[in-house]
């Protein structure tokens, strides 16, 4: 019998919807005959004797997840996320040169040093990409050091902030929309597709609102239903990163498709696979075929 570990932590057990995806994927690998294991950080050293790795916790070069995907690459057992989508996906810079390099349709973006931080040059950002301005800092996930800035001294007020995070900071176009698209790809096929509807009072997915955090809204959405451009764009935006499991961000405007960004390890727990309900059995497979 072959060994399915899926590799968690605390954060991943934290809500229903999370624990409930966990028992779906199992019961999908058990019916698919794998006895499946799931594996906590303290567990790490159970990791070569399984015949392969499904990472269900956040993925981050500085934390145990990237330990547990570098074990497993090191000793040849197929694993989702592989180390280096995580390296990619995790810095911003990294991974939106990726996309440019492949030509990938983005809202213009400049990669800012703190030598650029002059008002000549954030000037010239707000002439040359309008108002407002999304700044990142590089190592964000959740929508976490993602904010819009009006102006120069909001921007100055943001930028001072970040750049003692990073060395870099991401500056790109605003594109406003109601929602983002969210193409799930596999091994450069299309998994499934949502929608994420922004709420009314922010502008990202999840952000925190006088001290409460808030949710975007997620419909599954057939693919006979999503624009042929979104599937495309999705499934070469994941295809410039590698050929693992990715959450391609998109949003459009006035018939214009953008990617936002391509997350490793995307969410499957809150409705995003409603229409595709061989979801998990295509995960494992895949694993297991590699």
């Amino acid at each position: 019998m072959t060994h399915l570990g899926i590799f968690v932590d605390r954060k991943t057990l934290s809500n229903s919807e999370q624990l409930n995806a966990l028992i779906r994927c199992r019961d999908v690998a058990e019916g698919m005959g794998h006895d499946v294991n799931y594996i906590f950080p303290v567990d790490i050293g159970k990791i070569p004797r399984m015949d392969a790795l499904f990472i269900r916790a956040r993925t981050d070069p500085m934390n145990v997840t990237y330990v547990a995907a570098r074990v497993a690459a090191l000793h040849g057992i197929p694993v989702l996320d592989d180390p280096l989508s995580i390296q990619i996906c995790s810095d911003k810079v990294n991974m939106y040169s990726h996309l440019i390099k492949k030509n990938i349709s983005l809202p213009k973006t400049v990669f800012l040093s703190k030598t650029d931080l002059t008002v000549d040059q954030v000037t010239r950002l707000f002439d040359e990409l309008g108002s407002p301005l999304i700044l990142k800092e590089p190592s964000t996930s959740f929508s976490l050091r993602v904010e819009k800035v009006h102006d120069i001294a909001g921007f100055f007020k943001v930028a001072r902030r970040f750049i003692k995070l990073s060395d870099w900071i991401v500056v790109q176009q605003f594109v406003e929309s109601n929602y983002d698209w969210r193409v799930g790809v596999l091994d450069g096929k299309l998994l499934y597709a949502c929608k994420y509807t922004i709420p009314s009072d922010t502008f990202k997915i999840q952000a925190s609102v006088n001290g409460h955090l808030v949710y975007c809204g997620v419909e599954s959405v057939s693919p006979d239903k999503v624009p042929s451009q979104v599937i495309r764009l999705g499934i070469n935006a994941a295809d410039a990163i590698g050929k693992g499991l990715y959450g391609v961000d998109i949003k459009t405007t006035n018939g214009d498709a953008f990617v936002i960004e391509v997350n490793d390890n995307p969410s499957i727990e809150s409705g995003e696979d409603d229409c595709y309900p061989l979801v998990f059995e295509q995960i494992v497979s895949y694993l297991f075929t590699k």
